[in-house]
């Protein structure tokens, strides 16, 4: 069984586009959407589409460790609520489960914006480089992992931020697998912030997380 778990935070807007996207997918098995406290229209959403909305405490990582304790598969894919997975992903998520060596491997999707400027395919370049050659993809891109290997890592553990570095960190680049298809996430927010300011703030959080500042106090300089 393949089990969907999304995180939500007034997600009205793109959380249908990303649910339509899954609904004719005939491997999914279950839609986990562990919602943060929306006051909107996102748990009416998620039960018209046929997902199970939880609530959970606010916070992506709360809010994917309970999507996983509250799902039934033995594998997870985590996807975030502003992102819809491109034509033929079910077709390589369905040949990356049944590999010999999955169980024990985790997958991650390649990352792409709604946005064909030449800030955003610049973007996106630099994301599967740091992904091939760092091993450090973002949560935007998906994790696709069994829940064998979730649960022997120990799961997303309840930060505020960067809780999908922490675990990919504990997957390690060489169980990491970048699939072809693309996770083509909302590029709101960059042109909101601008491409450039956004991706430095990212990159400087990052930086002060490895060295060693707590996710709560980065996650006030990240809001």
């Amino acid at each position: 069984m393949l089990s969907v778990i999304i995180p939500t935070l007034q997600a009205e807007t793109t959380l249908p586009h990303t649910l339509d996207n899954l609904a004719p997918a005939g491997i999914v098995d279950e839609i986990i959407v562990a919602d943060g406290g929306s006051t909107d229209r996102t748990a009416e959403i998620a039960e018209r589409s046929g997902a199970k909305p939880i609530s959970a405490a606010r916070g992506r990582g709360p809010q994917l460790a309970a999507g996983a304790a509250a799902a039934t598969g033995d594998w997870f894919l985590f996807l975030h609520a502003d992102t819809v997975l491109s034509p033929g992903w079910e077709t390589e998520v369905s040949d990356f489960m049944h590999s010999p060596e999955a169980q024990n491997r985790a997958a991650v999707f390649t990352f792409a914006l709604d946005d064909h400027s030449p800030s955003a395919v610049r973007l996106a370049r630099a994301v599967a480089w740091r992904t091939r050659v760092l091993g450090l993809p973002y949560g935007d891109q998906g994790l696709l992992i069994s829940r064998d290997l979730y649960e022997t890592l120990g799961g997303y553990r309840p930060i505020p931020l960067f809780e999908d570095v922490d675990l990919v960190q504990r997957v390690g680049k060489n169980r990491l697998v970048q699939l072809g298809t693309p996770a083509v996430t909302s590029a709101v927010r960059y042109r909101r912030d601008g491409y450039v300011k956004r991706s430095l703030r990212n990159l400087s959080c990052l930086a002060l997380y490895f060295l060693g500042v707590p996710p709560r106090t980065l996650e006030k300089l990240y809001r």
